[in-house]
This record gives C-alpha cells, structure tokens and sequence, in this order.
C-alpha cells in the first residue's frame, strides 16, 4: 500500500490522519510542529512521540523532499535549485538574500501557460500544477540549505519572504497555491506572515480577489504595458483578460483588504517598446482612472538565449522612474538578480526530467 505524503497536508488533514490511526487529537499538533516548525524528516527523532505512534506514522506515511539536481549559486550569493518531483517533473526554485534577510521565489507549475513573450519560462509549455506539498518543499529546501530550523523569530532569520514569482502561473493552480500559503504562514509551523509574502499574477481578473479573500497575503501584477494594444504583443493572456477586467479586479482587491494596501505593478522594461514618456504618462492615467493605490516595480529586462527583445538604456529607465515618481508614485528600479545563473526575473526554466 502507497504511503501517505505529510507534507502538504493542512492541519484539519494531519488531524483527521491521526483519529483514522486511532491516537488522541493532541497528537496532531505535535506532529504538526515536527514537520513544519522543526522541519524533521525522520520520524524516530520525533521524541514526544511514543514508539508505538512512531512505528504507526512510519508504516503509512513519508515526509520527503524534492531531489536537489542541481544547485548554482550567484557571484551576488542568489541561489537556484533545479528541483526534481517523484515523476521526474522539475521546476526551479530561487532565493535572493539581502544584508539580513531574503526572500524564497517559489514556483507553482511545471511549465506555464500564459506564454508572455519575454519570460524564459513561457517559452516552456505547461506540464501540470505542482501540488500544496511540492510548492510547501521548495521553501523547506531552502530552509533545510541555511538550517533555518527550528522557524526562528522574525528577527533572526534570513529566509524572511516568499515571492510567489517562479515558474507558473498562481492563479492558474489556485487551490493548491491557497492551501500551501495557509500551510506556510501558520503560525504554529513556518510561520512566514502573510504581510512578507507576495503573490504575483499576469492577471487572471476572475481570481484576483481570492488573494485577498482567501489568502491575504500582498499582491503583484505583471503588467508591463500601458494599453491593451502593446500589452496583448507581449501577453497573450491580455486578449481574455484586457486591462479594463484586470483593473477593476484590482479595484475589488483593495476593497476587500483595505484601501491602505497598494498593489504592486510589475513593469518590465523593453526597449523601444514600453519605455517612452509617453507610455509612462499612459500609465499614470490608467492607474488614476480606476484610482488604484499602486507602486511601481520597475524591471531591467534580463536577457535569455532566443529572446528577441532588449533592456531598456538605464538613462530611459531613470527618466521613466522619475516621471512615475513626479506623479506621486513609488518607482524604484529593481536590481537584477542572479542574472550569471539565469536565476533572475523571468530567466527560470527546467526540462521534464532527467536526460
């Protein structure tokens, strides 16, 4: 008989999977505890536990953890694991430290299905959704390289954010990304608070207030373009979700989670493309159109083999900011990431499995 995966599993599950082994519902928490506040994998070093629960857990169940294929670290000290799943599916997973903390990129799906024109990741067809356990591991693995375990307190520990930002789209697998963030700002496990974690979307509008109604958590958009015309070339996903639907997804957005939360707008930097005054002030008319509460990300373009566009000059990227900023936005220029290891912004991507 298969065993029994415990990672991923919400706590109304590991709950019900101690009553169906007949032990005390105390034991759930405990358990609980063990996986994702300690982070064990072996469950004789479960010592609360009696031997007999010990025995019982490791006859049914398996607590495991992607494959680390490979692992590249930056000369900027951002990390990259390629990570490979018990189907020989892999994805790839980043994190990207600061002087004191850092922030765990995270994927959602093997492959993505929105196929922007500029990601790296796009260029790689869908496979499937990853499950809450496969998306939960990739932080674990990140916790388990910097021994982050026991969760430490907001204050010690460097693994500080997650970004919901790797390979995939979020709100194309939204059930399984839901109940993988409850499980990793729980604060009896990971503990990751919500207000650190961010989702980003390229805009499925029908799903964006689930972010605030479901999860909580900040959100991000891809945007990229000014107008429906230029966003559609680069987005495909433009063409079913124009901005009008995704801006007053938006709007519902802060709605729900209080009009003091500002979205965050990602804006890739193309040359000749999205990067002129003129489609700065477009973009300032947009977001006083639907009076949305944003901040800008500006992006410098980071290249991959066969793309055919070019970053932006950073004489035009400042002017752009400025002109952003003028206008009573926050518009600060991201500093690309990992770019040695193709680990930066739009730069992931894994083959299927092993060659």
């Amino acid at each position: 008989m298969a065993k029994t995966e415990l990672i991923g599993l919400s706590k109304e599950e590991i709950a019900q999977e101690i009553a169906k082994i007949g032990e005390k519902p105390f034991r759930a928490k405990q358990l609980w505890q063990w996986l994702y506040l300690k982070g064990v994998t072996d469950f004789d070093k479960m010592s609360n536990l009696s031997k007999e629960l010990r025995a019982k857990l490791k006859e049914n169940y398996s607590i495991t953890r992607p494959k680390i294929v490979a692992e590249q670290i930056s000369k900027d000290k951002t990390h990259k694991w390629l990570l490979e799943f018990s189907d020989g599916q892999r994805i790839e997973t980043v994190y990207i430290p600061e002087e004191d903390r850092g922030a765990v990129c995270i994927s959602t799906q093997v492959g993505c299905a929105v196929g922007c024109k500029f990601c790296h990741t796009g260029s790689q067809k869908i496979t499937r959704n990853l499950t809450a356990g496969e998306i939960v591991s990739q932080f674990m693995v990140a916790r388990d390289a910097y021994q982050e375990w026991p969760t430490p307190t907001d204050e010690t520990r460097y693994l500080s954010n997650i970004v919901v930002m790797g390979m995939g789209e979020p709100l194309h697998n939204p059930e399984n990304v839901v109940k993988a963030l409850k499980i990793l700002s729980d604060g009896e496990g990971i503990a990751i608070s919500k207000r650190k974690i961010t989702l980003s979307t390229s805009g499925i509008a029908p799903k964006i207030p689930l972010v605030a109604t479901d999860i909580g958590v900040k959100l991000a958009i891809s945007l990229h373009a000014p107008n429906n015309e230029k966003r559609s070339q680069i987005m495909p996903i433009n063409d079913r979700y124009p901005l009008e639907e995704v801006m007053k997804a938006c709007q519902e957005y802060q709605r729900l989670s209080g009009h003091n939360r500002f979205i965050t707008f990602e804006y890739l930097m193309l040359k000749d493309f999205n990067d002129t005054p003129d489609d700065a002030h477009e973009l300032i008319e947009l977001m006083k159109k639907y009076k949305i509460g944003a901040k800008f990300n500006l992006i410098p373009f980071n290249p991959w083999p066969g793309c055919s566009y070019e970053p932006s000059s950073n004489n035009r990227v400042r002017a752009f900011s400025k002109l952003l900023e003028d206008a009573g936005y926050e518009a600060p220029i991201r500093v690309a990431r990992g770019q040695d290891i193709l680990a930066a912004c739009g730069q992931l991507k894994s083959k299927k499995s092993l060659d």
